[in-house]
């Protein structure tokens, strides 16, 4: 199919204009749209054209030359010129298709005088072009519907007036004016103003965030309640969630490798369509039999349906909060059968809590958690954070450091008002021989803390699991995967965790490299692994899985270096985007397999005389459209629905 084949693989080529503001964005889909409307028009027309035609043949009108129908000659030329412009381009690239050879098998009819056949043919062929062009077109533009939630006009403070200006027209450091209810159009920070504004479609968090002078705001997100002045500082695609969509298109473009085991399955196909007709022939000499052996075998259900599988996987998924950054991590997800998950940040919320403060003797906690938390305020660790909230809590002053220094899966060290403090595990006490005293293990995360070289006491810190976690580790251990759980903490912190959730094989006290370590030695042995995690510490490991999965709210350099992100820190959007990815290669492997028993089973009774050519058309284009449809499932819904990583949090005291 000529149209249907080239609009699928135009799906990845397709400009989204992801590179102009809001407003561009609609016009840009808009004139798309009208273009669609007008090659349906044009192709509607054709079909009437050559349906049209077809009337007059079987009514054998106006035939001024024996044997030959000259309205059957010329409206086949005209009306299938789709077809034979792509075989001419597949002729002149060296690429066997399928247009190719439904070419072939119009040039035979009509050599054989069956114009009526043609006829029928090209209309049948001509129609399921626009039956398949339209439903690709909508695959493509499930992923633009997500633009919908930036909206298309603001309210712009310029000459002491507010007015309503078109999204692109705003400048980098104008003031933009957010009225309650209504959604944020750029990235900025608020100037003067008091509201609450509902992020979760950026951050995942559920509750809505205070916002006052100085805060941070994102496009996408919805102003709640009070009016804001936000200074634009990222329009269009260098807002968070442009970035967002911006992840989706590159993943659009990027082709799976089963897809292109799907392109040369498809030109298989015409060869042994091709090479079954010619030994037809040679066998039984009947002109209409080898015709009728090539219209049948059809392969474009394959080669469309399988990239808007994979788009439709892909899209679904983002609407879901998880972006997949290329279709080969979507293949590999569903191929997966090892998860390792990291603890804190994963399975837990990652924003623990200080349960226990242990002084040495003559150091009082006031002292302890001044140190502990000055060593960790440059920090991005959850548990160094936690201290510093307890210290925030109970008004204990926190001197910056003058330097610090962070030892991956360690701890700090930092040097505070000239002295130097170190805040770590015991691994890292033991590097800087650092003498520990012996006690008894800690229900939790146990942070020592050292000043000036001698032993001050220890901070407990520990986390909480997140109420989705025990579910999705249950959910992949139904699906046959191996739930792994890799994590820096001490044995019992680890196993007390895994036992809650129900996962057997732990390792504990890792450094990052370590675990680097166990994911690659699974992926040498040939496992599809992927890695879930959130940290700085966690980069590594992410590079090494042949999938690396990042929580939303993690670092930065977590998002990076993994392959799927997801929006929020909901671990059932993975087990979602999992099963998304299993449903899409069922549907792929579906279309390969019926194809290859339907093009079977149609050659073997076209060989033998039972299909005419007609009846071979229409089974021919009946089931390239059934696995087209079947491909259709895995398209998001029409209703655009924003992306959510709802969930309750603790909120610490």
């Amino acid at each position: 199919m000529a149209a249907a084949h080239d609009t699928a693989t135009r799906v990845h080529e397709d400009e989204m204009h992801l590179g102009h503001p809001p407003q561009q964005h609609h016009e840009g889909h808009d004139h798309e749209d009208g273009h669609e409307h007008a090659f349906v028009l044009v192709e509607v027309l054709r079909v009437l054209f050559v349906a049209v035609a077809a009337a007059a043949v079987w009514f054998h009108l106006w035939e001024p030359f024996h044997r030959v129908s000259v309205i059957g000659l010329a409206a086949t030329l005209i009306g299938g010129y789709p077809i034979f412009k792509e075989a001419v381009e597949n002729i002149i690239e060296r690429r066997m298709t399928m247009e190719l050879s439904m070419t072939i098998a119009l040039v035979s009819a009509l050599a054989i005088g069956e114009f009526f056949t043609a006829l029928v043919i090209t209309a049948f062929v001509l129609a399921a072009e626009i039956l398949e062009g339209l439903t690709v077109g909508r695959g493509r533009r499930a992923i633009q519907d997500m633009l919908e939630f930036l909206p298309q006009v603001a309210s712009v403070l310029r000459n002491g007036q507010i007015v309503e200006v078109p999204t692109q027209t705003i400048d980098p450091g104008e003031v933009v004016v957010i009225r309650p209810g209504s959604r944020i159009p750029v990235d900025g920070q608020v100037v003067s103003g008091h509201s609450f504004v509902e992020e979760a479609a950026i951050t995942g968090e559920p509750m809505p965030s205070e916002k006052t002078a100085g805060k941070e705001v994102f496009a996408g997100t919805i102003n709640q309640a009070g009016s804001l002045q936000v200074r634009a500082d990222r329009l269009g695609k260098e807002t968070t969630f442009g970035k967002i969509i911006e992840a989706v298109e590159k993943a659009e473009h990027s082709r799976a490798p089963i897809q292109k085991m799907a392109d040369r399955l498809a030109g298989y196909l015409v060869y042994f369509a091709l090479g079954a007709a010619v030994l037809t022939f040679l066998i039984t000499h009947n002109i209409r039999s080898t015709i009728s052996v090539i219209i049948v075998a059809g392969a474009c259900g394959i080669a469309a349906g399988t990239p808007l599988a994979i788009l439709g996987a892909i899209g679904r998924a983002a609407r879901h909060g998880s972006i997949i950054k290329g279709g080969i991590y979507l293949e590999a997800l569903g191929q997966l059968n090892t998860v390792f998950l990291d603890k804190t940040g994963t399975l837990t919320f990652g924003m623990p809590l200080v349960t226990e403060v242990n002084p040495a003797p003559s150091v009082t906690e006031s002292a302890l958690i001044e140190a502990a938390a000055s060593a960790e305020s440059s920090s991005e660790h959850p548990l160094g954070r936690a201290i510093v909230r307890l210290a925030e809590q109970r008004s204990i002053p926190v001197p910056q450091p003058t330097h610090f220094e962070y030892r991956i899966g360690r701890g700090v060290r930092a040097e505070v008002e000239g002295e130097e403090t170190v805040a770590g595990n015991r691994l890292l006490f033991t590097e800087l021989g650092l003498a520990l005293p012996e006690r008894s293990a800690a229900e939790g995360t146990e942070i020592f803390v050292a000043r000036n070289g001698k032993y001050i006491g220890s901070v407990v810190v520990a986390d909480q699991l997140r109420p989705g976690s025990a579910s999705a580790v249950k959910a992949l251990q139904e699906m046959k995967i191996d739930v792994v759980l890799l994590t820096g903490d001490t044995r019992q912190t680890a196993e007390a965790v895994a036992g809650q959730l129900g996962i057997r094989n732990v390792h504990a006290e890792l450094l990052p490299e370590q675990k680097s370590a166990q994911i690659a030695e699974q992926v040498r042995e040939g496992r599809v692994v992927a890695m879930l995690g959130d940290g700085i510490n966690d980069a590594p490991a992410l590079s090494e899985a042949t999938v690396g999965v990042a929580m939303g709210a993690g670092t930065d350099v977590a998002r990076e270096s993994a392959d799927v992100v997801l929006i929020g820190n909901d671990l059932m959007k993975f087990i979602e985007t999992v099963r998304v990815a299993k449903s899409c290669r069922a549907v792929i492997l579906q279309n390969f397999y019926g194809t290859l028993i339907v093009d079977t089973i149609g050659i073997g009774l076209a060989a033998a005389g039972y299909l005419n050519p007609l009846l071979a058309a229409f089974i021919h284009v009946a089931s390239e459209l059934t696995f087209i449809l079947n491909s259709t499932r895995l398209l998001p819904p029409r209703e655009s629905q924003p992306i959510t990583g709802q969930e309750e949090i603790p909120v610490p005291v």
